[in-house]
């Protein structure tokens, strides 16, 4: 049998699990989507939104990229965001990074990638911003690790300076940001950094016309 049709079969399988124990369960899924939480996550295949945090189809709505970035350049992401909060209304947002990232890691070096430089340059901008505190630390893990959680803050920082956002907070007092960290080496999540709506910014990022 070839791999991916074993993905097929494990598919027949799930949907024959899913209706024996709730006949309901796609008709209610077909005609209902009301997720309280977007997720912008690490598209690492070890870090999958629903089963790390025990939600159900239907309860997240998910966006995933390399180190889960918020780019203010990306077309992709934010028509997400703008779905989202917009038309889902979604009450919160969550950036989940981990620990040990790959797109993090090739940041931190001096090493050519290709097209994904310019992705990872991102990042890089924030090891930059913060490089006396990285570098002190004394092992590369930990060096890796406080980069994993000082970018999820900065991402969380981006999410709050798009004017979606900033004009959500105005209209309906939400969606509250929330910078998440998980750990592989557990499975557990970890908060890293949260803002409330109408959390005060620089008054440069601040939009008064909206």
């Amino acid at each position: 049998m070839k791999t991916y049709e074993k993905l097929l079969l494990e598919n027949k399988a799930w949907a024959g699990e899913k209706l024996m124990d709730d006949p309901e369960f796609f008709s209610r899924l077909e005609h209902l989507q009301t997720p309280e939480f977007l997720w912008i996550g690490c598209s690492d295949s070890r870090v999958p939104a629903n089963e790390i945090t025990g939600t159900q189809p239907g309860e997240i709505f998910v966006h995933r990229n390399i180190a889960n970035m918020v780019v203010h350049t990306d077309l992709n992401l934010l028509s997400v965001l703008q779905y989202a909060v917009e038309v889902l209304q979604v009450k919160h947002i969550i950036v989940c990074g981990h620990y040990g990232c790959g797109g993090i890691k090739a940041a931190m070096t001096q090493h050519s990638f290709g097209i994904i430089n310019k992705w990872l340059r991102n990042i890089k901008d924030v090891y930059r911003y913060h490089r006396h505190e990285i570098d002190h630390l004394p092992t590369e893990e930990e060096k890796v690790n406080k980069l994993v959680d000082l970018n999820v803050q900065e991402q969380v920082m981006n999410l709050a300076k798009t004017s979606i956002v900033q004009k959500a907070w105005k209209d309906r007092n939400a969606p509250h940001l929330h910078g998440w960290v998980y750990s592989l080496h557990d499975g557990l999540i970890k908060s890293v950094f949260e803002m409330e709506a109408n959390t005060h910014l620089d008054p440069l990022y601040e939009f008064d016309n909206l």
